[in-house]
């Protein structure tokens, strides 16, 4: 634990708007469970990048460039607002690190125009007083920020005693809501690390979950016995948290194979800095199919099929969408390459038109 750590509360005036985003939001999440209940012909979670480029270059990691460019906010609105369309529930934005996007409050700020909850994962080290300040009048609805040590290390700089303080400007400033995320599992060199973590979380009054990570496949590899009962007590802490939809993790954490539908290509969506669509952050690649052309037969195709890649799959947040559908819908296609539908002739104007330039 970093020295002289302290616990921190915002103000009365912080508290109070933390308290009325928090209800809000948990009324439009309850109201994006019974849309999804009611019908499997949206997406309910997106994960969209706007920027590639990371200011970290983690070991482990490999979701990050240090070349891209960002996305240009009008293309960002116009792949957001392809996704609004199609009924999308949740955006959550990710990278590479998205704090290094000049524009990102424009962003989140068009995702709640657009009536979806705004979610954000970030490494946290770009975070000020006043950018939080800034996230807060954007709108942003969720935060999470994933540590994966006490002490930074040569894999990762991702440590408390770097972020504590970033951690207490959250705490006292932040109306959002926060989770941290802490991580067992490959490339981790002291699992004590990750209950220091998720304890110093919940002490600033943020939600606390544990991430098993995964090779550079997006697969998993058993825990030990001590990393296991690290594990579960993580768990327990979190279950005041989205965590408690995380019981698929038991199974990770041993090595099994899970038993569940992944929707990936259809109730779940990650579209890459270049506007693709693919089945997540660790099977970039397939479908590879412009947003723009990415049809809703495509993602009733992909509801149906099985993923080859599911029952040893850690990625959570797919998971947890996979909740919703596990009880219907069986999965008998196979995954088979996709083409953008054929471009329609050209209509031909007849007559004169008006400019309105």
């Amino acid at each position: 634990m970093p020295e002289e750590t302290k616990t921190v509360r915002g103000s009365a005036e912080v508290l109070l708007e933390r308290r009325r985003r928090f209800r809000r939001t948990r009324v439009r999440e309850l109201k994006m469970i019974a849309k999804a209940l009611a019908s499997t012909k949206h997406p309910v979670l997106v994960h969209i990048i706007p920027m590639r480029r990371c200011n970290l270059d983690c070991g482990y990691c490999n979701e990050y460039d240090n070349v891209s460019k960002p996305v240009p906010l009008a293309e960002m609105k116009k792949r957001l607002d392809l996704l609004a369309d199609m009924g999308t529930s949740i955006i959550t934005i990710s990278g590479g690190e998205p704090l290094m996007h000049a524009e990102l409050e424009e962003i989140i700020s068009h995702i709640r125009k657009r009536g979806m909850i705004a979610g954000m994962i970030t490494n946290g080290f770009l975070l000020s007083k006043d950018r939080i300040a800034a996230l807060n009048e954007a709108g942003l609805e969720h935060l999470q920020i994933s540590i994966d040590n006490v002490v930074p290390d040569e894999v990762s700089k991702k440590s408390l005693k770097t972020l504590d303080i970033r951690l207490e400007w959250l705490a006292e400033y932040s109306v959002f809501q926060v989770n941290i995320n802490s991580v067992l599992g490959s490339g981790v060199k002291d699992p004590e690390d990750a209950l220091t973590i998720a304890h110093r979380a919940v002490e600033l009054g943020f939600t606390s979950t544990v991430g098993i990570i995964h090779d550079g496949n997006g697969q998993l590899k058993p825990l030990g016995p001590r990393e296991l009962e690290i594990f579960e007590e993580i768990m327990t802490l979190g279950k005041r948290s989205f965590s408690r939809f995380n019981d698929f993790q038991h199974s990770v954490a041993r090595g099994k194979e899970h038993d569940w539908r992944c929707r990936s290509g259809s109730r779940y969506l990650y579209i890459c800095e270049d506007g693709l669509v693919h089945w997540c952050s660790q099977q970039r690649g397939y479908p590879g199919i412009p947003l723009a052309q990415y049809t809703d037969e495509m993602r009733h195709r992909e509801y149906y099929t099985e993923k080859h890649c599911a029952p040893m799959c850690t990625v959570s947040c797919v998971q947890q969408v996979g909740i919703i559908d596990n009880w219907r819908g069986p999965q008998t296609l196979k995954p088979k390459p996709m083409a953008p539908p054929s471009p329609q002739p050209e209509l031909v104007q007849i007559g004169s038109t008006r400019s309105d330039s």
